[in-house]
C-alpha cells in the first residue's frame, strides 16, 4: 500500500491529515523524529513524507529510495535540502498562502503594540502607573513610513493593511526594480528602505543569502529610532546585533514572533527588555489557518504519491526518482 509518514508533528491530532489520506487510499503513519537517523528509520518504504521540523537532507533522501515527495507544514523549507531533492527527483511542496491574512494581521498587531505604546502602557498600569511617560513620544501613523522587506503574498498583505492605517508604505524586493509599483506599493532599493522606514517589517525567506541580513551594518543604516518587526524567520536577524541596536537607541523597539533559537530560553536578554514585544511563533495561527495548513499539506503529498496533478512544487521535481527503473 502507498504510504506517507509524518516525520514529526506537535499538533494535538492528525485527524484532518488522516481524512485526506483515507480519501486518497493512502496509509498514513505518525512518527516523532528529530535526527536524520530517526527519519530514515521511520520512513523506510515510504512514498512520501510530511515534515514539520525534522531534517530532510540529501542523506535522508538517498536512504529512502521510494520517496517521491516531501511536503512541509508551512511556507519555509529551510530544514529541507531542496536542491538535492530536485537532483534526486523528489518533489518538495509547501503551503505558501495558508497564513497570509493571519501573519500579516500579526505583523500589524506587533506594530501597533509598539508604535502606540500598548505593551508598555499595559505593564505600567498593572504596576499601578497612570501617566504617559512609559511610551515616550508617539506619532500619528500618517506622519510615518512603513517599510516592507519582501513583497510576496504576506508582505503585500501587510503593506495593504499598513496603508489602511494611514502609513505611507514603501517596499523592497530583489525581484522588483526600484521605481516599480507592486500591488500599490512603491518599490525602492533596500538601502532607501532602511534609511526611510520608521517601521521595517520583514517578510523574506531564510536562505544563505538572508541569514543575519539584519546585522550591525544593516541596523546602522536604518533610520534612527525605527521599529523592527519580524514574523518571517528568526535567522534573518542577528540577535546579538539587534540587542546592541536597541541598547544604543538606534532602534526604538522590536516586535518579534520568531527567533534564532526557539523557544527562547529562560533568562534570554530579549525577555528583559521593555522595548520589545514578543510572541511565541504564533503569527500563523488562527483556527482557519490551522485547518488549511493540515489539510493542504496532506493533500500535496497524497496527490504526488497517487499520481494526481501536483500543487505548490517548489523545485520542479515530479516525484519520479532519478535513476529509478521504469
Amino acid at each position: 500500500m502507498t504510504r506517507i509518514v509524518i516525520t514529526d508533528c506537535d499538533h494535538p491530532t492528525i485527524d484532518q491529515e488522516r481524512a485526506v489520506a483515507e480519501a486518497a487510499g493512502v496509509e498514513l503513519i505518525l512518527a516523532q523524529c528529530r535526527t536524520e537517523a530517526e527519519v530514515i528509520a521511520a520512513a523506510q518504504g515510504a512514498d512520501g513524507v510530511i515534515v514539520q521540523y525534522a531534517p530532510i537532507t540529501r542523506a535522508v533522501m538517498e536512504a529512502l529510495p521510494r520517496l517521491k515527495v516531501v511536503s512541509r507544514y508551512g511556507v519555509g523549507v529551510d530544514t529541507v535540502d531542496v536542491g538535492a531533492a530536485a537532483e534526486l527527483g523528489v518533489a518538495v511542496c509547501n503551503v505558501p498562502d495558508y497564513g497570509t491574512e493571519d501573519v500579516s494581521d500579526h505583523a500589524i498587531g506587533l506594530t501597533v503594540a509598539l508604535t502606540r505604546g500598548v505593551a508598555r502602557f499595559d505593564r505600567h498600569m498593572r504596576a499601578g502607573g497612570r501617566d504617559l511617560a512609559p511610551a515616550g513620544a508617539l506619532h500619528r501613523n500618517n506622519a510615518r513610513v512603513f517599510g516592507v522587506l519582501g513583497l510576496g503574498e504576506i508582505g503585500a498583505a501587510t503593506a495593504r493593511k499598513a496603508a489602511g492605517l494611514g502609513f505611507r508604505v514603501i517596499g523592497a524586493d530583489p525581484r522588483f526594480a526600484p521605481g516599480e509599483e507592486r500591488n500599490g506599493v512603491r518599490v525602492v532599493s533596500q538601502e532607501e528602505l532602511f534609511a526611510s522606514a520608521d517601521v521595517l517589517s520583514l517578510h523574506i525567506p531564510l536562505i544563505p543569502a538572508t541569514h543575519h541580513l539584519m546585522n550591525d551594518a544593516a541596523f546602522a543604516s536604518m533610520k534612527p529610532g525605527a521599529v523592527l518587526i519580524n514574523t518571517c524567520r528568526g535567522g534573518v536577524v542577528d540577535t546579538t546585533a539587534l540587542l546592541r541596536a536597541l541598547e544604543s537607541g538606534q532602534l526604538s523597539g522590536a516586535g518579534l514572533d520568531v527567533f534564532e533559537t526557539e523557544p527562547l530560553e529562560a533568562g534570554h536578554p530579549l525577555l528583559e527588555r521593555e522595548d520589545v514585544v514578543l510572541t511565541p511563533h504564533a503569527a500563523w495561527y488562527t483556527e482557519e489557518s490551522f485547518s488549511e495548513l493540515k489539510t493542504r499539506t496532506a493533500d500535496h503529498a497524497a496527490r504526488i504519491v497517487t499520481g494526481a496533478p501536483a500543487l505548490h512544487v517548489l523545485n520542479g521535481a515530479t516525484g519520479v526518482r532519478v535513476g529509478a527503473s521504469a
